[in-house]
Parts: C-alpha cells; sequence; structure tokens
C-alpha cells in the first residue's frame, strides 16, 4: 500500500466501495517501514504509487479519501515528496 492505514481508513473505504485501494493493500505492493516504503524485496520506493503530475505539479490521485497517515502528513517533510528536493524550503 501507499503508506501506513489504520483500520478507521479501511472501515471508511469499505463504506465508500474504494475495493480498488483495499485490494491493493492485501497485495503489499508497498509496505510503510516506519520511515520510508519499501517493496516486498526491502527495495526503497522513492513515490507513492497514488501520485499523480499534471505537467510539472503532483497531485494525489486519491486526495479526497487518503489514509491518515497522508492526511497528517508535513509537505516536503520526507523524500517521498518533490517538495523535499525544492532548495527553498
Amino acid at each position: 500500500m501507499v503508506a501506513y492505514v489504520t483500520s478507521e481508513d479501511i472501515a471508511r473505504w469499505e463504506r465508500e466501495g474504494r475495493h480498488d485501494i483495499i485490494a491493493r493493500l492485501g497485495r503489499g505492493e508497498v509496505i510503510w517501514a516506519g520511515d520510508r516504503l519499501i517493496d516486498p524485496s526491502g527495495a526503497k520506493v522513492t513515490t507513492c504509487v497514488y501520485l499523480g503530475w499534471s505537467g510539472t505539479t503532483c497531485f494525489c490521485e486519491i486526495y479526497e479519501t487518503r489514509p491518515k497517515v497522508c492526511r497528517d502528513y508535513i509537505p516536503g517533510s520526507s523524500e517521498l515528496c518533490p517538495l523535499y528536493y525544492e532548495e527553498d524550503r
């Protein structure tokens, strides 16, 4: 999955019919390792699977129903965010 999710996130996705997100959890495509995302082989993942791009602007494809960890995330606070690499942060 994109990152760590709570049981409340899963319950909300069930209510919303977002079985696409829930199915991705079961596949274990991406795992939150406490301070970074990794794939099942342990390789570092450098971006979220739900991060989309429109030209030079990025956006969250599931923004309205993103998990709690994402709602609490401070933009630019880790290398997962493109803002992390901007010089004038």
